[in-house]
């Protein structure tokens, strides 16, 4: 009983612990499997605007992308890529979405708001606009104003 009661606290010290830790986390980078990088690099470069980086010395399969704040956007060149959902999406924000969705019916890219309709915005709850777009692999993209 004694040695159950010490797991007891222990598990319990452990739990309390993890929940109260900050590790002050920042994004980093995402990493996209894509199967033609040259076609995908236009969209990241072109369509989004996204700076090309050096890519530390790795192979050219693999190019590096950066947003205005640092954080990175990885295409790894691949025959495999995952099946896409909307609900699972990397999202930006720009503070010139109308300006964007113009951009985007100039050059006849496809957007949509959350429940499909298309070359509209739909507002969230919190009162951000929205959209989404599709890069060339199928990876959803919401495109929001939020900006803090």
């Amino acid at each position: 009983m004694k040695k159950l009661l010490i797991i007891l606290i222990a598990f319990l010290g452990y739990n309390c612990s993890a929940q109260t830790n900050n590790f002050s986390f920042n994004k980093d980078h995402d990493a996209l499997l894509v199967k033609d990088l040259s076609r995908s690099a236009k969209f990241y470069s072109e369509v989004l605007g996204l700076e090309e980086i050096d890519n530390g010395g790795l192979a050219a399969s693999i190019r590096w992308f950066q947003l205005k704040d640092s954080v990175q956007i990885h295409l790894i060149e691949s025959e495999e890529t995952p099946a896409t959902h909307k609900g699972v999406h990397m999202s930006l924000n720009t503070s010139e979405l109308d300006k964007f969705m113009k951009f985007l019916q100039a050059q006849n890219i496809a957007f949509e708001n959350w429940s499909g309709e298309s070359n509209t915005t739909n507002t969230r709850p919190d009162g951000v606009k929205q959209i989404y777009l599709q890069d060339p692999d199928g990876y959803w993209i919401e495109i929001n104003d939020n900006i803090l």
